[in-house]
């Protein structure tokens, strides 16, 4: 059996030493021999067949944890996994151009002849659900707020309505002067000091999800899983990121969507509202809003057990925002409501503005 060293194996299969290693990490190529004295690493020769099929499939895309399955499959199974896994990816580079012309739209200019006045029909709902024995999320919808907040930790309750009460101070009709992210990031400030000095232990604290409308604007914060989508144009658009273990594993390719929901540490947060300063730095981006649009702030009691084809439906189908609020929190509790759930639905209606200056002067 012919042996490589790492360098001579990784430029014959077209492999960097760095992916090697990784590859090695996480069992999926395995050098034949690693020295005891100095840990190199050394490759059979016959070893090359898999680690070209490892190339292949990365350039495809393919997630690495998926990878490691179609390794180990005989050649007709093999190939049936590739084909599917390129169905989906097709599916999801649909789901993609939808987003992409989304974001075209987010991004293009906003006519300044526009007349159109925009206001919020919103509504919130927060539920135990079936399973916990006490609720310790916070959903709220004001005329400029909206925010949901899951809290964990023995003062995770009290800790989540710390957070919302902190953003109540931008419910008003008028904003102070200045830049609205700049605002909501001092609200923000204040709501980390509020859970703050609420926590009793290192332990407690929350995650928070939350938008400040400024009437044309929605600008949003996101610290954690909790999550805000968007429907627009008959499309959901997820346009929060988890702070999450799992999430990073996705987003590294170690691990698949699906096999995420089954992961042991899927609720394990990497950043919230806590007494960490490391953990506690929020996302904040601007968001232009549109007539018609339709956003949705949930806790992961909805998010984890109602999929997202389903959350789309009921947005979709269910014009009232509270009945949409009902329905989503009865979505949860049908899938077994293991945890708290809260959803905040907020729609952007418009109407045409009139020149009230020509009305008078007629």
């Amino acid at each position: 059996m012919g042996m490589l060293t790492i360098g001579a194996f990784a430029k014959a299969c077209r492999l960097s030493p760095k992916a090697l290693r990784l590859y090695d990490e996480l069992e999926l190529l395995r050098p034949a021999r690693v020295d005891p004295d100095t840990g190199y690493r050394y490759y059979a020769t016959e070893q090359l067949e898999q680690a070209r099929l490892v190339a292949w499939l990365r350039r495809l895309g393919m997630p690495l944890a998926r990878i490691r399955t179609v390794c180990a499959l005989q050649p007709g199974p093999a190939a049936r996994e590739i084909r599917a896994y390129w169905a989906g990816v097709e599916a999801e580079t649909a789901t993609r151009r939808d987003l992409a012309a989304f974001l075209v739209d987010h991004f293009a200019p906003t006519s300044e002849e526009d007349t159109t006045m925009l206001e919020l029909r919103y509504a919130a709902l927060s539920d135990t659900g079936l399973v916990r024995a006490a609720n310790q999320d916070t959903a709220y919808a004001g005329t400029r707020v909206l925010a949901v907040a899951d809290g964990f930790g023995p003062a995770g309750a009290p800790a989540s309505s710390a957070a919302v009460e902190a953003l109540k101070t931008l419910d008003r009709d008028t904003l102070p002067a200045g830049s609205v992210l700049n605002l909501l990031e001092d609200a923000v400030r204040g709501a980390t000091d509020a859970v703050r000095n609420i926590a009793e232990i290192g332990d407690d604290g929350t995650t928070l999800t939350a938008m400040l409308w400024t009437g044309s604007r929605l600008a949003l914060v996101h610290i954690g899983d909790s999550r805000a989508y968007l429907l627009r144009g008959g499309g959901l658009f997820r346009i929060t990121h988890d702070h999450t273990v799992v999430q990073s594993m996705i987003d590294e390719g170690r691990l698949t969507a699906e096999e995420a929901t089954a992961h042991p540490q899927r609720a394990l947060l990497l950043r919230a509202l806590t007494t960490d300063d490391s953990r506690s730095t929020p996302d904040l981006h601007l968001h232009d809003a549109h007539p018609g649009d339709r956003y949705l702030l949930c806790s992961d009691g909805l998010s984890s057990v109602v999929p997202d084809p389903v959350i789309q439906r009921v947005l979709s189908s269910v014009p009232d925002p509270e009945a949409a609020v009902r329905a989503l929190v009865t979505e949860a509790n049908e899938a077994g409501g293991p945890d708290n759930v809260s959803c905040v639905v907020a729609d952007v209606v418009g109407s045409e503005a009139t020149d009230r200056g020509d009305e008078n002067r007629r």
